[in-house]
């Protein structure tokens, strides 16, 4: 019996460290929380995030590969944290999440126009993105997504679906999935010679997020 008891505990050991683990990588959450709460409330904040994290992460432990690769570093932490600072300031809680998820989107957009400002630099990234949205927002990763045949100078998609919208909603923070789409503006919307294109999101009400990178004309 002891020695169960002491294989249990292990066992629950093991399984806080996944969520753990994340937020060691998602800090700079806790930092403007404490500069938006007390240090107590940040304290509450971030011991409630660590056991929300590890909930969703136990009861989607059957996800496919894909689609965790989307919701364990990127959906279920931002819902974690967003819900447990929403138990003490709903208003603060999407302030907090809007600045922090810019500012990263914002420092993606950095290194991002660094690359394409090397020689070649725009048509690689265009490239890429071909390659690594095939696999990235695919079915497999839980999205619906339309690609239009290969163009010179322009990568192009349509998500119809998308998973960030659909667990986001289910737990219950739908509004959050337009930081997510506003990202890709922060993110692409600045490169040197490339235009980035959008017309409407799924989290802003539209019916699909368009996605287009394009050349620029001189």
């Amino acid at each position: 019996m002891h020695l169960k008891k002491n294989n249990l505990i292990l066992n629950m050991t093991h399984k806080m460290k996944n969520a753990e683990k994340t937020l060691k990588k998602k800090l700079f959450f806790k930092d403007e929380i404490g500069r938006n709460f007390t240090a107590e409330e940040t304290e509450k904040i971030w011991a409630d995030t660590r056991l929300r994290l590890q909930k969703m992460y136990d009861e989607h432990s059957d996800l496919p590969k894909g689609i965790r690769l989307h919701t364990d570093g990127f959906i279920f932490p931002a819902a974690a944290i967003y819900l447990a600072m929403k138990e003490f300031d709903s208003h603060k809680a999407f302030s907090v999440m809007q600045k922090v998820m810019k500012e990263k989107a914002l420092e993606s957009g950095r290194k991002f126009a660094s690359f394409v400002r090397l020689p070649f630099g725009k048509r690689l990234f265009l490239k890429m993105w071909d390659t690594i949205s095939h696999k990235m927002f695919s079915d497999s990763a839980g999205f619906k997504n339309v690609f239009y045949p290969k163009q010179k100078g322009v990568f192009r998609m349509d998500i119809t679906q998308c998973p960030y919208n659909t667990y986001l909603t289910a737990l219950g923070c739908q509004e959050l999935t337009r930081l997510f789409c506003e990202n890709d503006v922060y993110s692409y919307g600045d490169l040197p010679g490339l235009d980035f294109i959008r017309t409407q999101t799924i989290g802003s009400g539209g019916r699909l997020c368009d996605f287009k990178l394009a050349m620029k004309t001189k």
